[in-house]
């Protein structure tokens, strides 16, 4: 049953009657799905409803200005508008664009969504539909999304793991070029300071051109070490004004646990008060391969 009472119009200034089915109509929830890209956001609205229209609304400028312009749209009429994208290489900053505006935005788990088997096609568009409509559906799973300075703390933690991969990649070429030309160290284990003692002193390559290669192996060796000491250094620093500095202190009196595994577990993690159980926590933990690299292991 309908019923009038006196309320503020949309598309007028003063007060009148409305309905109450058309004051539903008009606060209804429309869930828009968003398919981000670099240069584009596709956008697909789901309107309220487990019959509500399902359209395409467009294509925007991955733009501050032109989601704006977006939200002011899809406010029209009294709605209100839900959004969610994908998690990719674009990052967090959309969503916390629209979350700086007042809508609630969820960063969607790709792994997660749930997909037709054989449906093999893939447009902007139709990724933008599937995901107004399976928000609308409440089947996506939101992840959770670091704050600026979380996630200033993980890029510092993800340059130093790229760093130690330079390291990795530089040894192992240096390695291979000795092979190639029959130079085996036989004295013991490799990167201690006798093998570096000998490499250093190393003068067998019959060209001298040969001798430079080998240098540059060298000198890549020593400029990446350099940077990973750089990347400590600066990881320490920022570790004590970060206000979870108290839980990284807290796991560096773990044993066999040092400032940077503490460190990269933090960042990576986040805040672990929203898991519930230490059998959640762990299977995220152990999916961070920067702190399974520096031979850490957690049993559960």
């Amino acid at each position: 049953m309908s019923v009038l009472r006196r309320a503020w119009c949309p598309w007028s200034s003063r007060r009148t009657w409305i309905c109450s089915t058309e004051e539903t109509r008009l606060n209804k929830t429309l869930y828009v799905g968003l398919d981000v890209h670099k240069d584009t956001i596709a956008v697909a609205v789901a309107e309220d409803g487990r019959g509500g229209e399902i359209r395409f609304h467009g294509t925007i400028v991955n733009s501050a200005d032109a989601v704006l312009r977006l939200t002011k749209t899809l406010t029209k009429n009294g709605h209100r508008p839900s959004f969610c994208y994908e998690a990719g290489p674009c990052g967090y900053g959309l969503h916390r664009h629209l979350t700086k505006l007042g809508f609630e935005c969820a960063v969607v788990a790709p792994t997660m969504i749930p997909r037709k088997v054989g449906d093999r096609v893939k447009t902007d568009r139709r990724d933008a539909e599937m995901l107004a409509r399976l928000w609308r559906a409440g089947e996506l799973t939101s992840i959770w999304t670091p704050d600026e300075e979380q996630e200033a703390m993980r890029d510092l933690i993800r340059a130093r793991k790229q760093a130690m991969d330079a390291v990795k990649t530089a040894k192992q070429q240096l390695l291979s070029f000795l092979l190639r030309h029959g130079l085996r160290y036989e004295n013991g284990q490799y990167w201690t300071q006798r093998h570096r003692r000998w490499l250093a002193e190393m003068r067998k390559l019959p060209f001298p051109h040969q001798q430079l290669a080998f240098e540059e192996y060298k000198r890549a060796i020593a400029q990446a070490e350099d940077r990973v000491a750089t990347l400590d250094r600066v990881i320490d620093d920022a570790i004590l004004g970060w206000h979870f500095a108290p839980v990284v202190d807290a796991l560096r009196a773990l044993r066999g646990v040092n400032t940077t595994i503490a460190a990269t577990v933090v960042a990576e993690t986040g805040d672990i008060t929203r898991f519930e159980t230490p059998r959640q926590l762990i299977p995220r933990v152990l999916q961070n391969d920067s702190a399974m690299d520096f031979g850490y292991r957690l049993r559960c």
